[in-house]
């Protein structure tokens, strides 16, 4: 009739009116964290391929709006919105304004970290190293990295899940980054080095992970440790989204590890020594230095590429067999080399799917964990 053809024309012009501002038959990907750094390479390069829009979720509007016209994202392929993930009313008006927009998405990637490593230190005691100055707290009252790290994507996720079920790629995916020094399977090097990452039995958790409470596992304050702990709830985050979810939606959750990216800002609040000696220590020593743009590439296949689509995996950079990496076999044309002081030996083409073990192997554990999150996110609302 005519009044639901008056409708469906009204539907055909906003729509169109709507690609013509966000993109034009473009999947859509949200990337956390993603005005600098391994957020905003894995941005550009998939901005870049021309089927992508990206919505750039950052707590720093202005700071991603300059990144992204320095990093010379193509005109039309991405938005930039405002997301504190260290506030959770920041993140539902965040996925309230995103579905404004009336896109899909195809992709969630969940990548914005902060790292406060000498937090809990005393002091300056030596002439260039940062002040401790205790830890930090969220906008609803939990301890920073925590908050901005972990909960504020399990929030994140939660939210959007209904939007990702939605989608018309195959599969739609959900992609959250994880570390070495947070390993999932107590068998890398880099996970060994102290402070290790400990939740014991969520105690801190279950006690509502605000004042004075600082840990997960409810011990003393230590930076570079709650970090860590951060870290591995991601992990236990997608694997408990992948168990809850998978196989009734179809969507992919993965966690992936692109190697260590020695200049990323997430080192910014590190010792000013640390920050010059450590790309060096690992270009040199250890041969596992790994540029921005390498990582980013990694990131973005993760997003995009048809290998890796198994649910439940958490990919490393750790190939099996090294090939000289995509820059050729000449150390000068490649930060990479076929092996590393740990003894991960891989190219840049190679991710591995990694054993998941130790306590992020613990499906009680990763279900009490979110079951305590779910408390802590309603208590919010």
């Amino acid at each position: 009739d005519l009044k639901r053809a008056r409708e469906a024309a009204g539907k055909g012009v906003q729509q169109d009116f709507m690609e013509k501002i966000f993109g034009d038959g473009k999947k859509t990907v949200i990337i956390t964290g993603a005005s600098s750094g391994l957020g905003l390479a894995a941005a550009k390069e998939l901005a870049q391929t021309g089927e992508w829009f990206v919505i750039m979720a950052c707590r720093n509007f202005v700071k991603a709006e300059q990144a992204a016209r320095e990093a010379d994202l193509p005109a039309g392929s991405y938005k930039v919105m405002h997301c504190d993930l260290a506030a959770n009313e920041s993140v539902r008006q965040f996925v309230s304004t995103f579905r404004s927009l009336g896109r899909p998405l195809d992709s969630l990637v969940c990548n914005a970290a902060v790292y406060f490593p000498n937090a809990d230190k005393t002091g300056a005691l030596l002439p260039g190293l940062f002040p401790g100055g205790g830890p930090r707290w969220s906008a609803d009252g939990h301890e920073l990295s925590f908050a901005a790290n972990y909960l504020g994507h399990f929030l994140l996720c939660n939210l959007l899940l209904e939007d990702l079920k939605k989608s018309k790629a195959k599969p739609a995916r959900c992609v959250i980054l994880g570390t070495v020094t947070a390993t999932v399977n107590d068998k890398e090097l880099g996970g060994q080095i102290p402070p290790k990452a400990r939740l014991g039995n969520l105690e801190g958790l279950e006690k509502g992970m605000t004042r004075p409470v600082t840990m997960i596992d409810g011990g003393a304050f230590v930076g570079a440790k709650a970090y860590k702990d951060s870290k591995v709830c991601d992990v236990m985050l997608m694997k408990e989204l992948h168990r809850r979810y998978h196989d009734s939606t179809g969507i992919v959750f993965t966690s992936m590890y692109p190697g260590c990216i020695a200049e990323s800002g997430l080192f910014r609040e590190h010792y000013p020594v640390f920050q010059k000696l450590f790309p060096d220590f690992h270009k040199t020593v250890t041969k596992a230095y790994v540029s921005i743009p390498e990582a980013g590439r990694r990131l973005a296949a993760c997003v995009a590429g048809d290998e890796y689509t198994t649910s439940g995996c958490y990919y490393s950079w750790q190939g099996m067999d090294g090939t000289g990496g995509e820059g050729g076999t000449e150390g000068s044309d490649n930060t990479e080399k076929s092996n590393d002081w740990f003894l991960n030996f891989g190219s840049f083409r190679t991710l591995r799917m990694e054993e998941i073990g130790g306590e992020a192997g613990d499906d009680e554990r990763c279900k009490k964990l979110w079951e305590l999150s779910e408390k802590l996110v309603a208590s919010t609302q």
